[in-house]
């Protein structure tokens, strides 16, 4: 007995036949999301980005100068009084349980905080394609500009022989305590925020890589079994 032959496919189906059309590899639009029509890079190149990333660095850690600038003129000063005991200057706290010393290293991280957000913020309106030279940038500006303000700001302040100022203003005298920051750690807190800010910047509101399959066209349906054929 005669099989019913096997209806041909649709005219907009592709045909399995060698020499009918081959349907675009799988990934091909991803491949070409990083290119344009001329076959040039989307983007940047390294180069470029290299040199923004210097740019910013270098931006970045000269903007430490008006941090410790700031950072002078609003920590709180922490008074001393000198005392002449038995021929020699001694100088000590005016108020040994005063809490100015913390709130010197408290202005710092403050200000650390706001300008690594403020610094993040500027980065990214002026970047927002980001990349790894640049977040790299600003994390060591914002680190080399936290130790500039730290200079900055003790150079600013009162002078590091307090004998000599406690002689100069006299026996009993209150005069300012050098500027100093206890915390360490508090040169952290601008490259931190920054970072942070800048990635959550970059997740919430930076450009998205287009989605291959949204362009990918349906797969081609190929027909089941032979096109023809007789069959006992």
């Amino acid at each position: 007995m005669t099989a019913p032959l096997t209806p041909p496919p649709p005219p907009n189906e592709h045909s399995s036949s060698p020499d009918g059309p081959v349907p675009p590899p799988v990934g091909a639009h991803a491949v070409g999301t990083a290119y344009d029509h001329h076959g040039e890079q989307d983007g940047p190149g390294m180069l470029t980005e290299v040199r923004q990333a210097a740019v910013t660095l270098v931006a970045v850690a000269l903007s430490g100068a008006l941090l410790g600038v700031l950072w002078w003129w609003l920590a709180p000063s922490v008074p001393l009084v000198g005392d002449l005991v038995d021929g020699n200057w001694v100088v000590y706290l005016k108020d040994s349980e005063g809490e100015q010393a913390i709130g010197v290293d408290g202005t710092f991280t403050l200000l650390a905080l706001g300008f690594g957000v403020l610094s993040a913020l500027v980065v990214f309106l002026l970047r927002r394609r980001g990349g790894v030279p640049l977040v790299v940038a600003l994390g060591v500006g914002a680190f080399l500009g936290s130790l500039l303000a730290w200079k900055v700001g003790v150079w600013l302040g009162p002078g590091q022989d307090v004998i000599a100022h406690a002689r100069e203003v006299g026996r009993g005298t209150t005069f300012p305590a050098p500027l100093k920051l206890g915390a360490k750690g508090a040169w952290l807190a601008w490259p931190f925020a920054a970072l942070a800010v800048h990635l959550g910047l970059t997740g919430l509101f930076g450009p998205r890589d287009p989605d291959p399959y949204a362009q990918q066209p349906y797969p081609p349906q190929y027909p089941q079994g032979s096109h023809g054929g007789k069959s006992a």
